[in-house]
């Protein structure tokens, strides 16, 4: 990622922009919070007014100490309800801010360009939009409610002392700084450590997923044993991590105030021995002992949740780099829809390391409603061109226009809309043949997915299958065979009725009758629709009006198949050759 996380401090921005619409039930719990404070403040100084007033000079005014009892209970009972409701009131701010951050990360991630997941890895992007943003939720859920509820007790008990006795007051408020100290110790011992527990448990999520995702490959090469090794390294630092985290809690949270409160009681008591006592100060020293037990528990829990707090603040700060991350942003785009779908290609330099270029000043014109196809030896740059098309990536020289402006300045829900893609391998959901193809297009009617279903000759077998349009495909489209997944694909991006149509070697991995229902299909589109088809079986792409030959990322060769054929010792004709042998090797073979 781009930016460092050196400050988790700095997120709390991020946490009030996500609470922002909560305010209100936020004011309104401080407000009630402060009136629990105000009703557990009350206790001890009805307590020493029953002893001073009542036991100390023997008057058993039994309906008098009943009623101050009776208070003492009732009040007692009004702040603990209070409590609980707030804390529910407080539970419902956290799910409803965190489910407005989740959905916030989710679709900031979805419309980041394809360069950055170069260099994202998929197990740590997860843990960001789950584990991360639900550590949010227990800075909202709990944390904060600890934090704010205490210090409102601490607050409103230092008031009530200083009504009482204010010198002895300061003598308390003495543990406020101390507390501060603790914390800025604890904060400095325990950062490091809370932050490199995350990282590590997002390199152990990136490890399961990239596991997971290649088990045949690792399983079939024997790798099981190497890769538990390195899962156990990380593990085992991840354990490290955790104890040092672990250790700055044990000794700089609960245990270090227990001994400040030891020494606070022992200072008041000293206090109180130092005075000439009259018996009537025996109830404001009870007073004094009551509220003491009142602001250290509190300050307790306040350090005991700084422990959570840094964790949620060390993941709002990771939610946040993610939130911010521009690296890959480009230019403005204030341009008009694609209508026409003509494209220019002009000087297209590029490299994924700009010191050693990929393409080297291709030049091309696509009339719009042409098929055009993209051949060449692999590494000749031809998915990198198609990129390039797709706006996954930037040239560094050149430029790419479409209908006349350039290809970044299209909006791009408006270039998303105009354009359709087929990949080499189709990415289907583990849902219905239906959902596969309107891909979640808003509005999207049944007879708009059958006929682009139609447009792309998937109709037939689909209305076959057990229920029809209904059938649920599995994961990945595991009860399809491939062909029909790269129809399905097709019937996906014809779906759209997009404006230009890109296939990137949508036919490499088909039986010869897929390819010829895709080629009726792009032969129907002719005129209508620009296409663009990167092709590894030159047979797909031989009715094209324009082919482009690629060698070492420079346009070597252009023309029609008949002209491309026509040259003695052209590219083009070597590669038609050279497949033509390929594919009657086989033939011969099983004569």
């Amino acid at each position: 990622m781009a930016r460092t996380l050196e400050k988790p401090w700095q997120s709390v921005g991020l946490l009030m922009d996500s609470a922002r619409p909560e305010r209100p039930q936020l004011v309104r719990g401080g407000l009630w919070l402060l009136l629990a404070a105000g009703l557990e403040a009350i206790a001890p100084i009805l307590g020493k007014r029953y002893i001073d007033d009542y036991l100390l000079p023997g008057h058993y005014d039994l309906g008098a100490m009943g009623a101050l009892l009776a208070t003492v209970l009732l009040t007692g009972w009004a702040s603990s309800w209070i409590r609980y409701a707030q804390l529910s009131r407080m539970a419902g701010v956290a799910r409803r801010s965190v489910l407005r951050l989740r959905e916030r990360v989710y679709a900031h991630v979805l419309a980041l360009p394809m360069a950055f997941f170069d260099k994202a890895i998929t197990g740590q992007l997860v843990s960001r939009v789950t584990n991360d943003t639900e550590a949010v939720n227990q800075l909202y859920r709990q944390v904060l409610y600890v934090m704010m509820d205490s210090t409102i007790v601490v607050f409103g008990s230092l008031v009530a002392m200083a009504w009482l006795d204010w010198r002895l007051m300061l003598i308390v408020a003495t543990l406020v700084p101390a507390m501060v100290v603790i914390i800025k110790t604890y904060q400095r011992l325990s950062a490091p450590a809370v932050a490199r527990t995350r990282q590590l448990r997002s390199d152990i999520n990136a490890q399961m997923a990239e596991s997971m995702a290649g088990m045949a490959v690792l399983q079939a090469a024997g790798a099981a044993g190497r890769f538990g090794e390195r899962f156990e390294a990380v593990n085992a630092e991840h354990r490290l991590s955790r104890i040092a985290e672990l250790r700055a809690n044990a000794w700089l949270l609960r245990p270090a105030l227990d001994l400040l409160n030891v020494l606070l009681l022992v200072t008041v008591i000293y206090g109180f021995g130092r005075r000439e006592l009259s018996g009537l100060e025996v109830g404001l020293l009870y007073a004094f002992l009551a509220y003491i037990a009142r602001v250290v528990e509190p300050l307790i829990q306040i350090t005991m949740q700084f422990g959570q707090l840094q964790q949620s603040m060390v993941a709002a700060s990771r939610v946040r780099a993610l939130l911010e991350e521009d690296e890959f942003r480009g230019p403005p785009q204030d341009g008009a829809p694609v209508t026409r779908g003509a494209i220019r290609i002009e000087g297209l330099t590029f490299g994924y390391d700009p010191a050693r270029p990929v393409l080297h000043g291709i030049a091309v014109d696509i009339a719009p409603g042409s098929f055009v196809g993209i051949v060449g030896h692999t590494g000749s740059g031809k998915s990198t061109l198609l990129s390039l098309l797709l706006r996954f990536y930037t040239a560094q020289k050149g430029r790419i226009t479409v209908d006349g402006q350039p290809l970044a300045a299209v909006p791009d829900a408006a270039f998303r809309d105009a354009v359709g893609l087929v990949p080499q391998e189709p990415y289907l959901m583990a849902a219905s043949v239906r959902e596969n193809i309107a891909m979640g297009r808003p509005g999207i009617t049944e007879a708009a997915v059958q006929a682009a279903a139609l447009a792309a000759r998937a109709h037939d077998f689909i209305t076959a299958l057990p229920q029809g349009y209904d059938t649920r495909l599995g994961e990945g489209g595991a009860r399809v065979s491939t062909g029909q997944k790269q129809l399905i694909a097709m019937a996906r991006a014809l779906a759209g009725a997009p404006r230009i149509l890109f296939l990137d070697e949508a036919t490499s991995n088909i039986d010869s009758a897929t390819e010829q229902r895709v080629g009726e299909a792009l032969t129907a589109l002719r005129g209508r629709v620009t296409v663009i088809a990167i092709a590894h079986r030159l047979s797909t792409i031989r009715a094209a009006d324009q082919i482009l030959v690629l060698n070492h990322g420079r346009l070597q060769e252009r023309g029609t198949h008949e002209a491309l054929m026509g040259l003695d010792g052209g590219l083009y004709r070597r590669l038609v050759e050279l497949q033509t042998l390929e594919e009657a090797e086989p033939d011969s073979e099983a004569a």
